[in-house]
């Protein structure tokens, strides 16, 4: 086959694939859904670690307060003099008929930070249904019959990526725009076809499942804990079921550097945790196939006219999915999703070339994962 039509073949396969993956999130958001998870109601432990102030951070964390009747709530902190703290201890001074307690203390069995504060939480958790909850995420009243909802049969975590809202500012919208119509479609496009994969934002376990992968350490054995996690689950032939739409962050003000920075943490971590999936992860925006179009028009393949047809198509559906989903929409963020695109490649070639990165001011490398993971300590548990 010669070089024409194969351009022309990748071209259309790619508006295909943008098709059905929109399409198909978009008729899951709106199909109802009958729970019919876990039944009763068991006990559950909610783990929220905390760390620093962030964006809408005490209108998040009281989100974790539920009517639910048999949960507690542990927040986990590393450190006592933490400016998180005295908000923690407001928040649970408020509800004093909460079973709400904050833990604080820094222990090392991995190299991961965040799940480092979780395993004071783990060993002191009373009841085996078990959420770890990022503390930037704004969880919904029902959120704990819902996770308990989404447990059926062949479960063995129960996740959901994060939508991005209240963008303030042009950087903010970038950030929701990675978030949005581009990971979380592909996510739950994901989930839709049986592969769903965990996002660290919200991991719901029963205790035995990961008891049996290896303990809570073995999700520091990864660069992230979303990654550990899938394979945790994946091995013991379960499934990583996702929610049937995502629960909101609010982002508040960003700055275009801290986008870029967090952009190349997660390629970096992705190519680390399934290279076969990253390799081919820069042809999923729509910057290399408009780019084909473009040529293919160059060499009379194509009516000019088609290009335009076709990136009013591309962008057009996820403008429907962002209205469907009740996302950020507007013609600023129609921009940002060109720009999100154009930034896809350069962000793809940065993954390949590190083995690490900071978060949180942390250094975090492969090296110093394995290294962590061969240290005697054992198991938390």
């Amino acid at each position: 086959m010669s070089f024409v039509p194969l351009l022309g073949l990748f071209t259309g396969i790619a508006v295909l694939v943008q098709a059905i993956t929109t399409l198909s999130v978009i008729l899951r958001l709106n199909r109802s859904r009958r729970l019919l998870g876990v039944p009763g109601l068991p006990g559950v432990t909610i783990l929220r670690p905390v760390c620093g102030i962030e964006n809408h951070i005490e209108e998040t964390l009281e989100t974790t307060f539920s009517a639910y009747p048999t949960h507690e709530i542990l927040f986990c902190c590393a450190r006592e003099d933490d400016p998180i703290v005295p908000i923690v201890r407001r928040l649970i001074a408020a509800r004093p008929d909460a079973d709400a307690r904050l833990l604080i203390g820094d222990e090392r069995p991995s190299g991961n930070p965040k799940l480092n504060n979780l395993v004071k939480g783990w060993k002191a958790a009373k009841y085996d249904w078990m959420l770890m909850a990022d503390s930037n995420v704004l969880l919904p009243p029902d959120y704990i019959e819902t996770l308990l909802g989404h447990w059926t049969p062949g479960t063995g975590l129960v996740t959901s990526p994060p939508a991005g809202i209240r963008p303030e500012g042009a950087a903010a919208e970038l950030e929701a725009a990675f978030l949005n119509t581009y990971q979380d479609r592909l996510q739950l496009f994901a989930d839709e076809i049986g592969q769903g994969f965990a996002q660290g934002k919200i991991l719901f376990w029963h205790r035995d499942v990961l008891d049996k992968a290896g303990g809570l350490v073995t999700l520091g054995r990864e660069m992230a804990e979303d990654v550990a996690s899938t394979k945790a689950v994946r091995r013991q032939g379960l499934r990583v079921r996702v929610l049937q739409s995502p629960w909101p962050q609010p982002l508040g003000a960003r700055t275009f550097a801290s986008v870029w920075q967090r952009q190349v943490r997660w390629a970096r971590v992705r190519r680390m945790g399934f290279p076969g999936i990253y390799a081919v992860e820069v042809l999923s925006g729509g910057t290399v196939p408009i780019l084909c179009a473009i040529l293919l028009a160059l060499l009379g393949a194509i009516p000019g006219p088609l290009v335009l047809l076709m990136m009013m198509g591309w962008y057009g559906l996820e403008w429907a999915l962002a209205v469907t989903a009740g996302w950020p929409h507007t013609a600023r963020d129609v921009a940002m999703w060109v720009l999100r695109d154009l930034m896809i490649p350069p962000l793809w070639v940065m993954g390949w070339l590190g083995k690490g990165f900071e978060w949180r001011g942390n250094a975090m490398t492969a090296d110093q994962i394995t290294q962590a993971d061969e240290q005697p300590g054992g198991t938390p548990g």
